[in-house]
């Protein structure tokens, strides 16, 4: 509120300026008049006449007749004229002092495109104008500093990735010749070497697929096709999905949500991101622990919490948790961390339902909430 006042006072300062040059006009244009009408009148004829007599030595029957057939037999025309001129050259005048404004917000355009390292500056009629560019130059800057740091954190993924990926390729290579130079070892140590190249398969697998998970998330751009959606349903079905990775550490999940929690939104879309939020917390919680998901409502707002017990995330690294590529354990620590993009997703799905995450660890607690209006097609 106090910038919009401010915007209008700086506008208003413009108006002021035009006006009191349009009285300006106004008072040059009516003593113009006066002064031929004067002259007209004869009040500077005696004068007009004595400097003819003087200049060109002429009589004063002479100086007068040539006064009267140029001047006085003319006025009519001599007042269009004189005002036309006037109003002319005022109004180019006006007009350039105009479009000066136009040509500095051209000039802090020129400045926008080629990433000027200065400030724009502006006339101070035009303070709000420059505001604003100042305001789009700071966005543009930092979000090329954004793009710039998501594109280095993903090729730095890629790099750590590709690197990972020798680790289990070395190993299936390795153990799959030890079974092709020695086809008559015991069967239970055959049985090993094979589970062994089975696990060290499906991480290299798991690997592959990060790789075409950047390189989807780098290309995509998120479309919902909106419909009714019961979140408690939803809910109450993650717990058979991810049984298979809670079980050997385990870990439980446990869901309470109220009977129907229903909002506008994809299904698809939606699953994905909670899929996403409790991958995570699966990821990250101690053994034998066990993840506690809540759904309620409140003032037409579904609010799911996601609340999973493990190591407290530090607070330079909460706010860094749903950017891009980023992994909460070391880049080259796969075995628990992926692309660093499930969090990334969530959030902008949650966004483009109109809802907000947030996330809050403390004495080895970390809580998801994920807020999305019954109405998600609603601001």
């Amino acid at each position: 509120m106090k910038n919009k006042r401010h915007m209008n006072a700086n506008y208003s300062k413009l108006r002021v300026k035009v006006f009191f040059r349009m009285l300006i006009l106004i008072f040059v244009s009516i003593v113009t008049v006066e002064i031929l009408y004067s002259l007209v009148q004869g009040r500077l004829g005696e004068g007009l006449v004595g400097l003819l007599q003087n200049v060109f030595h002429l009589s004063f029957e002479d100086a007068l007749s040539i006064y009267e057939s140029t001047f006085r037999n003319n006025w009519e025309i001599i007042i269009f004229a004189t005002i036309s001129v006037f109003f002319l050259a005022f109004f180019y005048f006006s007009l350039s002092w105009f479009t000066k404004y136009f040509n500095e917000i051209d000039s802090g355009v020129d400045a926008l495109i080629n990433v000027e390292d200065k400030d724009i500056v502006l006339s101070s009629e035009m303070a709000s104008v420059e505001q604003k560019l100042n305001a789009v130059k700071q966005t543009l800057k930092r979000r090329e500093v954004e793009v710039q740091l998501a594109e280095q954190k993903k090729n730095d993924l890629i790099m750590y990735l590709a690197h990972d990926i020798k680790t289990p390729l070395t190993s299936i290579i390795g153990y799959l010749n030890l079974l092709d130079e020695a086809p008559d070892i015991p069967t239970e140590q055959k049985a090993k070497y094979l589970k062994i190249t089975l696990d060290k398969a499906y991480r290299l697998e798991s690997l592959v697929n990060e790789f075409f998970e950047v390189e989807r998330y780098s290309q995509q751009t998120i479309q919902l096709e909106k419909q009714d959606v019961d979140i408690s349903y939803m809910l109450v079905q993650m717990p058979d999905e991810f049984y298979p990775i809670l079980t050997p550490a385990g870990k439980k999940m446990v869901i309470d949500t109220e009977d129907t929690i229903m909002v506008c939104g994809d299904p698809d879309k939606l699953a994905r991101a909670f899929t996403n939020i409790l991958k995570n917390a699966v990821a990250y919680s101690d053994d034998n622990s066990t993840i506690e998901v809540s759904a309620k409502t409140h003032d037409n707002i579904a609010i799911i919490s996601v609340t999973n017990t493990g190591k407290t995330i530090p607070i330079e690294k909460q706010k860094a948790i749903f950017d891009k590529f980023y992994r909460l354990d070391d880049a080259r620590s796969t075995n628990t961390g992926g692309a660093g993009l499930g969090l990334a997703i969530a959030k902008e799905i949650v966004t483009l339902h109109h809802g907000q995450i947030r996330m809050q660890s403390e004495n080895g607690k970390t809580v998801f909430t994920v807020e999305i209006p019954h109405n998600s097609h609603e601001g």
